[in-house]
């Protein structure tokens, strides 16, 4: 299967972008930019995944750091894997900011705390840029189709800027707040797929220990209340014990850390969320943390 499937593009401005991080995300996302007119630059930790992008995408760029690729660039685009990986990415003399022009506008996919957002909106703001969190979900699949859902937290201003040349790989780019409130979003998103994958798992173990026939019972359920995304696309393959695909168990206890580190600042009860974070942990002992997220389902077998 293609990292970036066929998409129709709405028309918009060609703008010159960069994206720093060519990975499951970041790859075809930076992929769907390109085919919708705009002029792009990637910068990727591996060159070899740079170079297999620009064959994917010619008549593009590459750049050996991310403060060179974001050198005269509108719009700078990132997507890495957790806080210390967007700091190194931004900050210091060879990051982003130090070569980004007056006015150009950081937007950070990555899934990382509240408080890196803020931290680097301010000083974003300091040297007189812009910079949106913008945390996605629609894993892997939404990212190849160009179909994720994106939860942003900045000004409205910098918002609405980007937002025409992000819909190349959105199906929805939604103001939620002021700087951080896209990954506080992130943050509720995640809280709300872990109880729901350890339901679907209790339910699947169950159905199959009681002798049903659990791909017909999904989708008899499915037509009912119990319907939702992971049940649509992850019951059956729970069901079948395939997990070889999807958003990987260790991400997931990623996402996880930083919802529980913030419900201790924030003073909020999660404790279906930090139950199944130690599920996580268990199915992470199993060998299983590039598995699916629904493996979950594994510690009940």
């Amino acid at each position: 299967m293609s990292q970036i499937a066929a998409k129709t593009y709405d028309p918009a401005p060609a703008r010159q972008v960069a994206f720093l991080g060519l990975g499951v995300m970041g790859y075809p996302m930076a992929g769907h930019l390109a085919r919708a007119g705009h002029r792009v630059t990637v910068y990727n930790r591996s060159a070899a995944k740079a170079n297999a992008w620009l064959a994917d995408c010619p008549g593009h760029a590459a750049a050996p750091t991310p403060r060179e690729a974001a050198a005269g660039a509108d719009i700078v685009f990132a997507c890495v894997g957790n806080d210390a990986d967007l700091r190194s990415v931004v900050l210091g003399p060879d990051g982003a900011f130090a070569g980004m022009k007056p006015g150009a506008i950081f937007v950070d996919h990555t899934t990382a705390s509240a408080e890196v957002a803020r931290e680097l909106y301010a000083q974003a703001h300091s040297l007189g840029l812009h910079f949106v969190d913008a945390p996605v979900s629609g894993g892997q699949a939404g990212a190849q189709n160009g179909m994720l859902t994106v939860m942003c937290g900045g000004d409205t201003a910098a918002f609405e800027a980007v937002k025409p040349a992000a819909m190349a790989f959105s199906r929805a780019f939604t103001l939620l707040g002021s700087s951080g409130a896209g990954q506080l979003a992130k943050m509720v998103n995640q809280i709300c797929i872990a109880g729901l994958v350890q339901g679907l798992s209790e339910a699947v173990a169950f159905g199959q220990q009681a002798g049903l026939d659990m791909h017909q019972v999904l989708d008899v359920i499915g037509k009912g209340a119990a319907q939702s995304w992971q049940l649509d696309n992850r019951g059956k393959t729970m069901a079948d014990d395939k997990f070889e695909f999807g958003f990987a168990v260790d991400w997931m206890r990623k996402d996880l850390g930083l919802v529980l580190d913030e419900a201790k600042r924030n003073g909020a009860r999660l404790p279906v969320t930090a139950l199944v974070d130690q599920f996580y942990a268990d199915v992470q002992k199993m060998g299983g943390g590039r598995w699916d997220t629904s493996s979950l389902i594994r510690r009940l077998r």
